[in-house]
């Protein structure tokens, strides 16, 4: 982001462009509700100046008019949109300066006309993320907060928004705060003692600061055991389903899509070439990718899809290799087993519904994890899908938490502060000076305030604030 300055009144379109219903054009500075003066004119007259905070208007957005009612303007001047202006005064607003979004009608050229009155007017286009920063700058949100807009944008499922929102509301940070206090109250009581060693000061309780210093240590390492599902709510993980062809690839992926995405035939080789999709999975956010059964390429084509499906094996999370339960293992199955003996594989005998020729007592032995299912006819669906969940969570899915913490940042910040914590606790045991206990606390407490905001690098805040739209 560049150095621009923060007492600039800016803009933005707030909404996907496009066509919709309604597109948002985006005010915010002490300059906004001077420049809806001079391009709204609301139905009864009145100006934007005059409104009260959190109230809607309808009226029109005009190129140069007064603020005479609409019908009364003169041919030079030219009506954009019919809106809905709404205006939130500071300090109650988004990013606690005054701000009016003006409702349009969702067409790319109504929102580009509007905003581009708003700019020749005074305001200066927004930075990506601008409007968030500010919020965090002004104080209405700390950094943990302000991330977690962005994961509720990104959510993928319904437990991932569930974690993003937590993180709104503010429930890591009061974590994080609840654990500064605590090394907060250690820092002081050790820290008077070492000042004033001949004052009447009661004495350190080194038994109560050990037990303090335990419990944060405790909770450090839960969060940090939590952070791997966090990393899988934020970022999902890669599976992909293959199968010599034939075996019911495309049918299991509309089964766990539920709803016909590929195209599913009797002919061998109906897909071919990979088809993607992004599944919600026990709420795991799941990019599955639908490989090609093609072991030996005839043409062109077969031969990209080829490289395409391999490519997609390689960096998979997860594999769903399957099979046809009603026909023997063939060469093009052992071919198969023996590529995917380094991946974690998940084996599904498909086609249960009809009469079952497989040796399933061979598949058992080669893999741990072995699902009978139907694709055609849904059958145990539900059976593979807690499979997969059971395996992605190592069986831990019961023990998930709405407060998780999904942001590498903030996961490298709280390795740090563990670590520092365990050794204040070396040093008690080792009976060493105040001075290494001390140190590591107020080292440890640098590392939560870095999570918080409460210290920040310009560079930092440019990097996280770039990853957001212009409107947000």
């Amino acid at each position: 982001m560049r150095n621009l300055s923060l007492t600039d009144t800016i803009a933005a379109i707030a909404t996907p462009v496009g066509e919709s219903g309604i597109g948002i054009v985006r005010i915010s500075g002490k300059d906004a509700l001077s420049i809806a003066d001079k391009i709204f004119v609301s139905q009864d007259g009145k100006k934007p100046s005059t409104f009260k905070t959190y109230t809607t208007h309808y009226g029109w957005i005009i190129n140069s008019c007064s603020s005479a009612p609409v019908l009364q303007c003169s041919s030079k001047n030219e009506i954009i949109d019919e809106v809905i202006l709404t205006v939130m005064r500071a300090p109650k607003s988004y990013t606690k300066e005054d701000i009016v979004e003006i409702n349009c009608h969702g067409g790319i050229v109504a929102l580009r006309r509007v905003l581009d009155l708003v700019l020749e007017n005074g305001c200066r286009l927004a930075e990506a993320g601008e409007f968030t920063k500010r919020a965090f700058l002004n104080g209405r949100i700390d950094l943990v907060q302000a991330e977690a807009v962005l994961d509720v944008i990104r959510a993928k499922t319904d437990y991932a928004l569930k974690v993003g929102t937590e993180q709104l509301k503010g429930g890591l940070s009061s974590r994080i705060n609840n654990l500064r206090n605590i090394l907060l109250d250690i820092l002081s009581a050790i820290e008077a003692n070492i000042d004033f060693p001949e004052e009447e000061i009661s004495p350190v309780n080194l038994k109560k600061i050990y037990q303090q210093l335990e419990n944060t240590n405790r909770q450090l390492l839960d969060i940090l055991a939590g952070s791997k599902q966090g990393r899988i709510l934020r970022e999902g993980i890669n599976v992909v389903i293959c199968g010599k062809p034939n075996v019911g690839k495309s049918s299991l992926l509309n089964a766990l899509l539920k709803e016909e995405r590929s195209i599913v035939t009797s002919i061998a080789g109906t897909t071919r070439d990979t088809v993607e999709e992004i599944i919600d999975i026990k709420g795991i956010p799941i990019r599955i990718v639908d490989t090609a059964g093609i072991l030996e390429p005839r043409d062109l084509i077969e031969k990209k899809a080829l490289q395409r499906s391999k490519k997609f094996i390689g960096l998979a999370d997860l594999v769903l290799l399957l099979f046809d339960g009603s026909r023997t293992l063939s060469r093009d199955d052992e071919i198969l087993i023996n590529k995917l003996k380094q991946k974690t594989t998940v084996a599904i005998i498909n086609k249960i519904d009809l009469k079952q020729k497989i040796a399933r007592g061979n598949i058992v032995k080669r893999f741990k994890y072995v699902i009978d299912i139907s694709a055609k006819k849904i059958k145990n669906i539900n059976l593979l899908e807690e499979a997969i969940a059971n395996l992605v969570y190592n069986g831990k899915i019961s023990k998930l938490e709405s407060v998780l913490v999904s942001n590498l940042r903030h996961i490298e910040a709280f390795k740090a502060t563990q670590k520092l914590i365990a050794g204040a606790l070396n040093s008690l045991d080792n009976k060493l000076s105040y001075e290494f206990v001390t140190q590591d606390i107020k080292d440890a407490l640098g590392h939560l305030d870095d999570i918080l905001g409460k210290r920040f690098f310009e560079d930092l805040l440019d990097k996280i604030f770039s990853e957001f739209c212009i409107g947000k």
